[in-house]
């Protein structure tokens, strides 16, 4: 495996995305008043090759455009409302690019996991973007970023160009293969869908000797169920909900979105 992970209990997801726009500094700021030490984001590619955090191939559902991402430079995106769907009070929010998304959360002292999210066709060249704006921004000195993805041809790039960066190998149904698939892409860590993981699936996947993440828990409840079997990260839209959960063992149930 590569360089050892220790997963926190809680992660922010695309920052804190029940109380501020997923993916935008907004968000890595709510994750942090949360009580965060960890967020999760996505990054694509625009079509000058800038990384940014964006989770859908589309721009339309957080920024009203009906667009590929892949096809608008960062400055045509950059000039786009990233936080008025979310509610008034976001209203002028941009969407970040993976450098100054870097920098802020060093200034927080939160740790990344960055999800390859690849626009199809580039896997690799995501990864590569990446990697340049990690090996400038982020110093060696702080924990290193956990990177993750759903596609190998970005968790093989990973493996290759990175070797040292621990990896996620991001799932949603549990293949039969999977402990095969991970020992091949050499990852540190499994993060699998909270509705449908069992408890015999995390047995087995601790007794492998992986770190096991879940996304996105935002039901107290649940939460209290899957550390009860073995979960070791709950990655989560509502950070201070799911953690005041854990540690009263009562709590309401956050919105799931």
């Amino acid at each position: 495996m590569p360089g050892s992970v220790s997963l926190p209990r809680i992660m922010g997801h695309r920052g804190a995305a029940a109380s501020a726009p997923e993916n935008t500094l907004a968000g890595m700021r709510r994750a942090a008043v949360c009580g965060a030490g960890w967020v999760e984001f996505d990054v694509k590619l625009s079509a000058d090759r800038v990384p940014f955090l964006m989770h859908d191939d589309s721009l339309l559902r957080t920024t009203g455009l009906d667009a590929p991402a892949c096809e608008l430079s960062f400055a045509e995106i950059r000039s786009l409302d990233a936080g008025c769907w979310f509610a008034p009070a976001f209203s002028g929010e941009r969407v970040p690019s993976l450098e100054e998304t870097l920098a802020l959360l060093l200034e927080l002292g939160i740790i990344p996991n960055i999800e390859i999210k690849p626009s199809p066709g580039e896997e690799i060249e995501t990864v590569t973007r990446t990697i340049e704006v990690l090996a400038r921004i982020w110093p060696a000195t702080r924990p290193a970023p956990l990177m993750s993805s759903f596609a190998r041809e970005s968790l093989e790039a990973l493996r290759d160009q990175a070797p040292a960066l621990p990896r996620g190998y991001l799932v949603e149904e549990l293949p039969d293969d999977w402990a095969v698939t991970a020992k091949e892409l050499d990852c540190s860590t499994i993060h699998h869908y909270a509705k449908v993981v069992t408890a015999a699936q995390v047995a087995e996947t601790r007794a492998a000797g992986y770190g096991l993440a879940v996304y996105t828990v935002n039901d107290p409840q649940q939460a209290r169920e899957l550390i009860a079997w073995g979960i070791d990260c709950l990655i989560t839209d509502a950070p201070d909900i799911i953690a005041s959960a854990l540690a009263n063992g009562s709590g309401p149930v956050a919105e799931s979105l």
